[in-house]
């Protein structure tokens, strides 16, 4: 019996320490690719785009309570944790592994608009370590308001509306800070899935999200049931 116990933790210990290698590689690689990002264009050149594009909507023109339901049902502690939350991380693993499924990935919403920002859209483990550099760059010189802004402009709703500006007046034909409740919380559940959820695709898909998005901001006391 304890040779047994001796040989299962030396196996583990293996296993683990061909893991600790495996990471290091791929964060040196994820390093790389987040260099070459930075030497095509730089940080601040990619922002300047962002913040001059036309049509780009500054935070006081946007309803604090879209901001809300981003917030609550994309990122609910975005601005309690820093460029990565390791307790949604944790999460995501654990559903991923107890489903045996990419389920959930547990990604800020900064690491959200450093994907957007500097990478494609292309799902490897790599470019999820290089997002994470990105990420946290990005909240060494912006605030999570310049960030939230920014995120908010550059996200897919579908129907080719990139940023809520295009987005609200797209699907109806306002300026973002004129939404309703109703509007706005259906225009925040699509960027989860804007092939599914856009407005044009299904109507029904996307009323059934945002019943999500109002339990979420219930659920983390942006709205009241009073309020709906």
């Amino acid at each position: 019996m304890k040779k047994l116990l001796k040989l299962i933790i030396i196996l583990f210990s293996i296993l683990f320490g061909l893991g600790v290698v495996a990471f290091i590689g791929f964060s040196i690689d994820a390093y790389d690719m987040y260099q070459e990002a930075l030497e095509e264009k730089s940080m601040e050149q990619r922002i300047e785009e962002i913040r001059t594009k036309k049509g780009y909507i500054t935070l006081d023109k946007i309803p604090v309570q879209f901001k809300n339901a981003i917030i609550s049902i994309e990122d609910h502690r975005f601005e309690k944790h820093g460029a990565v939350d390791f307790i949604s991380i944790g999460r995501a693993i654990y559903r991923n592994i107890t489903e045996f499924d990419l389920i959930e990935g547990g990604s800020t919403i900064t690491q959200q608009f450093a994907k957007n920002t500097f990478f494609t859209q292309e799902r490897k483990f790599t470019r999820k370590i290089a997002e994470i550099f990105a990420a946290i760059d990005l909240e060494k010189v912006y605030s999570k308001d310049d960030i939230i802004e920014m995120y908010m402009n550059t996200i897919y709703f579908g129907d080719g509306y990139y940023g809520i500006g295009a987005a609200s007046k797209g699907y109806f034909n306002k300026e973002p800070i004129d939404l309703t409740l109703d509007e706005l919380t259906l225009l925040a559940g699509i960027p989860n899935a804007p092939s599914v959820y856009s407005l044009s695709n299904s109507e029904e898909l996307a009323r059934q999200r945002q019943k999500q998005v109002v339990n979420s901001m219930i659920e983390h006391g942006y709205l009241t049931e009073g309020e709906i």
